[in-house]
């Protein structure tokens, strides 16, 4: 009986020795692998401020889903991220796709820059890797036929278009006053294709444009780009461009006190709490067209509490990335599987809807969510609110806004 029992005892050390040196403990099935996700952001450079924020977004997602046991259909398999940094250039993006492929990358997500989400999802299509967009507005990033592509926020020809309806029917109900317009955009892919598109739009909502003017990133000085503007008289300004060139260009309107009926932008890349809490006299009565959480789900409000009681901003680009994220972790459980080609078919065929957006479900159309939707704000001295469409609206706008005194 004694020697059975030191028998006994000898084999289950020698068979913990042994699971132990393949690298698990003895009689436990192994963990999954884990499944590795790049984030590839611009977390340093002119769009370090954003590029941290969607990184931020991603990773709540991340540790939100393997906090809930991972990917269940896999066995738990945990998500993994795997960091990227653009630097804000569109050549570093593609190197650190490349560099992330050789870290066995299963999917990406990124890149907030239209210009460097156009050469990176091209780098990642040579691997057929899964390339979700958290913010990228540019249309041609899911227009060139690239299977491993897919953006659940609209772009910018939809932003557009719905901006003109939302804007016209707000000067309308205002008598009309705005009928002319100077538009202002940065000179990248973003800024100038969303302004061709504005210049061709607003003369049907009987606003003429009365000038376009084009800067670069970046620029320090918008000095003589608000007399310029003083001079022309317009009733709108309207703006496309980037955080830092969003803000001081504002600022800039501010203190010239350039009087016009409204501050408007689309996809404004400064339109945030951020503009809110830093400069509340600047950022009042300005209006945006852009990506927004639904103010009335209730998981929307409980994540911007938990974003902003650890001292941070709930910006666009915080829930575009843990969305993102989400949908793809979505189609790994459909699909069972981090094969490429199996998660791709699944988010072609995905009909997602356990997001906090102003959607319908989910419906990738060329890579598209055709289900997407952006929404009108406005914002005041301590928040920013939805003033269109009116199932989302929370306030009416301020329209025209009051002149200087």
């Amino acid at each position: 009986m004694t020697s059975d029992v030191r028998v006994s005892r000898r084999l289950i050390l020698q068979a913990g020795a042994a699971t132990s040196a393949l690298g698990a403990p003895g009689f436990l099935l192994a963990q999954p692998a884990p499944i590795k996700i790049g984030l590839v952001h611009p977390v340093s450079g002119g769009l370090a401020y954003s590029g941290g924020q969607g990184r931020l977004g991603c990773q709540m997602a991340i540790d939100e889903i393997n906090a809930a046991g991972g990917i269940k259909s896999m066995g738990g398999a945990k998500l993994e991220a795997a960091l990227g940094d653009s630097q804000s250039r569109p050549e570093v993006g593609v190197s650190e796709v490349e560099r992330l492929h050789q870290a066995g990358v299963a999917a990406y997500v990124g890149c907030f820059s239209s210009a460097i989400a156009l050469p990176a999802t091209q780098a990642a299509a040579k691997y057929n890797t899964p390339f979700m967009i958290d913010v990228g507005v540019s249309d041609l990033i899911v227009k060139r036929g690239l299977k491993n592509v897919f953006r659940l926020a609209p772009g910018f020809g939809k932003c557009v278009d719905d901006a003109i309806v939302g804007l016209g029917e707000i000067n309308k109900a205002a008598g009309g006053v705005a009928k002319s317009a100077v538009l202002v955009h940065e000179e990248s892919e973003f800024g100038t294709g969303t302004a061709k598109l504005l210049a061709d739009r607003l003369p049907g909502i009987n606003v003429q444009v009365a000038e376009v003017i084009k800067h670069a990133n970046p620029t320090r000085d918008f000095s003589n780009v608000a007399l310029r503007i003083k001079s022309l008289k317009p009733d709108l300004v309207i703006m496309s461009n980037y955080q830092n060139e969003y803000v001081l260009l504002a600022r800039t309107l501010h203190q010239q006190r350039v009087d016009v009926a409204g501050m408007f932008s689309v996809l404004g890349g400064g339109f945030n709490f951020k503009l809110v809490s830093e400069q509340p006299d600047i950022a009042q009565n300005m209006m945006d067209f852009n990506h927004w959480y639904n103010p009335r789900n209730p998981k929307a409000l409980a994540m911007r509490k938990a974003v902003e009681a650890k001292g941070g901003l709930f910006t666009f680009e915080v829930y575009c990335g843990y969305n993102a994220v989400k949908c793809y972790a979505e189609a790994l459980e459909r699909a069972k599987s981090a094969d490429k080609e199996k998660v791709i078919a699944a988010l072609e065929a995905s009909t997602w809807s356990d997001h906090f957006m102003p959607y319908g479900p989910t419906k990738f159309v060329d890579g598209q969510n055709s289900g997407g939707r952006a929404a009108m704000l406005q914002a005041t001295k301590t928040d920013i609110n939805v003033v269109w469409p009116n199932e989302f609206s929370a306030m009416k706008p301020v329209f025209p806004r009051p002149k200087f005194s």
